[in-house]
């Protein structure tokens, strides 16, 4: 390593935030990013350890050691190389990742982990900024055609593997512009849709070609397609136009809470609440937003789809924001030696949080009440109880009843499988989680139970990190290259 005492030198830098008033006037990026040199005295920090555990931690397996030696000794166009060898899109896991290589990272045994997704997110800006991120059309064309349906960080990174090993590619997207839930999910606080449309034009110049508001499903005769889709294609259209074809949808199957009163108008999944707004931060339209401002609200959910509802709320102007989570309050710092390499349940508090939230845990939703009156028929108010465990049983705390004021409430707690219609529509046979069956074979890994239908990312192993959903289009793009060339140089 450059600096091979630098660990016992130097400490821990965080990425510095906006002050909490101003970054609640706008939807832009607040995080301030390292200088060159607070980078590199980050990366003097990554100790010359010997068997790296943060490679492993990595879901892309990010070759951390190697970059972060090139940035303390300045090679920022190398330290590129190297991660763009491994990860399609450092600016979206920079941003959004929750980072398990720093769980893995050996100086987090028993001090503060190396800060790589802050060395990471250095490097791509940086790379952007001195035009090193160019587009890599291929040499030679193969002229086998692929169908990759769900745009995505698993859709975009299939897409752009398979364009790459000289296939041509045709990305088909629901929505009205390419990104999947990176666009219409993450809010723009998190990360600005600018890195989504650098990446469209790339992957563009690579020979992707995008169609948008395309809903590929079989619809019953008289049905309207939904969300922002324009037309539709039939799986039998698409197996007959295509050699392969990719589903990388999202697990758009929102977790449901059915107590009593969840009829009533007021009550939305989070997948209601948030992408309208991006939507409208993009110059759209939307009739009738779903809006917090002015309103008490109740988000049922406490992982990062919940923390983002607060973020929302509060930049809405929302008089009160308070998140319920099921568990019990995690301890503020994780017990190191018995979970070390692995993610730890700790108390994590986003920027949300800290803009304005109230977080209750171990509590449950009872019922939901209604309005009188004017507000007859709309939520108004929230039954909860504590709960605790006991005997590996959830159980009610007796006089533990609470009613809270709710205007607003907004389902945050996680998703189920993907939209059904979709594997129905191909014949794929799904896992007990409602998930697409696709082997991780060495041969004809992620190909589904229907001849040339391949499946990765949330639409294969259910909800999970922009940075798996990565890994599996990489890996997914290898399984289709070596079906339809008898063997590929895409790496893993």
């Amino acid at each position: 390593m450059g600096k091979v005492t630098g660990f016992m030198e130097y400490e821990r830098l965080e990425e510095g935030y906006a002050p909490v008033a101003e970054r609640k006037t706008h939807y832009k990026e607040f995080v301030i990013g390292l200088k060159e040199t607070e980078a590199k005295i980050q990366s003097a920090r990554c100790m010359d350890c010997g068997t790296p555990f943060c490679n492993n931690g990595c879901p892309v397996n990010n070759i951390i050691p190697d970059f972060n030696d090139l940035v303390y000794r300045a090679d920022w166009k190398n330290a590129f190389a190297v991660l763009d060898s491994t990860n399609n899109f450092p600016e979206f896991t920079g941003r959004i990742c929750p980072a398990p290589c720093e769980a893995a990272c050996t100086l987090n045994v028993n001090d503060d982990a190396v800060g790589i997704k802050s060395i990471e997110h250095a490097i791509i800006d940086k790379a952007w900024a001195e035009g090193w991120v160019v587009p890599r059309p291929p040499k030679v064309k193969t002229g086998k055609k692929v169908a990759v349906v769900g745009s995505g960080p698993a859709g975009m990174a299939a897409a752009q593997q398979l364009a790459r090993a000289g296939h041509d590619v045709t990305l088909f997207e629901k929505n009205d512009a390419i990104g999947g839930l990176l666009r219409y999910g993450i809010p723009d606080f998190k990360m600005e849709k600018t890195h989504i449309d650098r990446r469209v034009a790339q992957l563009q110049a690579e020979g992707v070609t995008m169609r948008t508001g395309v809903m590929v499903a079989t619809l019953p005769e008289g049905s309207k397609v939904t969300n922002w889709a324009k037309e539709t294609i039939s799986p039998d259209e698409l197996k007959a136009q295509f050699d392969a074809v990719v589903l990388t949808g999202g697990a758009e199957q929102s977790r449901d809470l059915p107590v009593p009163g969840r009829d009533l108008e007021g009550i939305h999944f989070a997948m209601e609440f948030l992408p309208q707004q991006n939507k409208i931060n993009s110059g759209g339209k939307i009739k009738n937003q779903l809006r917090a401002d002015g309103k008490h609200v109740v988000v049922i959910g406490g992982g990062d789809t919940g923390s983002d509802c607060v973020g929302t709320s509060n930049r809405h102007g929302a008089t009160s924001v308070t998140q319920f989570e099921l568990m019990p309050m995690p301890p503020e710092v994780e017990n190191k030696p018995l979970v070390w390499p692995y993610w730890p349940t700790k108390l994590r508090t986003s920027s949300s949080h800290e803009e304005g939230c109230e977080r209750e845990f171990a509590i449950a939703t009872k019922e939901f009440v209604g309005g009188e009156g004017k507000d007859k028929g709309k939520v108004k108010a929230l039954k909860s109880v504590r709960v605790e465990w006991q005997g590996g049983k959830m159980v009610e705390v007796p006089g533990s009843e609470q009613t809270l004021p709710a205007d607003l409430v907004l389902l945050a707690m996680g998703f189920v499988s993907p939209v059904a219609s979709v594997l129905d529509a191909f014949g794929v046979e799904r896992d007990a989680r409602g998930n697409a069956k696709a082997t991780l074979d060495a041969v004809g890994g992620y190909m589904t139970n229907v001849d040339k239908v391949f499946a990765a990312g949330d639409m294969r192993r259910g909800q999970s990190l922009v940075v798996w959903a990565i890994r599996e289009g990489r890996q997914a793009a290898r399984a289709v290259d070596a079906y339809l060339m008898g063997a590929s140089d895409l790496p893993r």
